[in-house]
């Protein structure tokens, strides 16, 4: 069924359900895991003509998110799963979608968490709604509310 499942792991409430529900599909289906962790650009806009690229904040930011994706393999390790991993940097979708090309991902796992507020939902978007739509595969989507 799934030979290769990819969970796009950010750490939160919702990613360490969805790295638990990843899991169980893993063992169930005999897969073998990849998890990515995508990290925003350093590179701040100025205007419609410029930019400002900050490295002392990269290096800050890919600290943050190697610990992020270290946490989740080993969470995984501990289970007796033997998982890769990757932290890549760019949009959400446009890298996700990215890398499940690359390793030919046939599941795509990803976490959600409901928010309470219209302007909430409004402003933040839905990357698991957006997922949905440009995925190469299918896509598990792990409420949390």
């Amino acid at each position: 069924m799934y030979k290769k499942i990819l969970l796009a792991y950010d750490g939160s409430d919702a990613g360490q359900k969805a790295l638990l529900e990843c899991r169980e599909l893993a063992q169930w289906s005999n897969s073998e895991l990849h998890l990515v962790a995508v990290m925003p650009s350093a590179m701040s806009f100025v205007g419609l003509e410029g930019g400002v690229y900050d490295v002392e904040l990269e290096e800050r930011e890919k600290k943050k998110y190697r610990a992020v994706l270290e946490d989740g393999l080993r969470r995984l390790a501990e289970c007796g799963f033997t998982a890769r991993g990757e932290v890549v940097t760019g949009e959400a979708i446009d890298e996700i979608c990215k890398y499940a090309r690359k390793i030919g991902a046939d599941l795509i796992v990803v976490g959600h968490k409901h928010l309470d507020s219209w302007a909430a939902r409004w402003w933040r978007g839905s990357i698991s709604g957006a997922l949905i739509e440009h995925a190469p595969c299918s896509v598990f989507v792990v409420i949390v509310r």
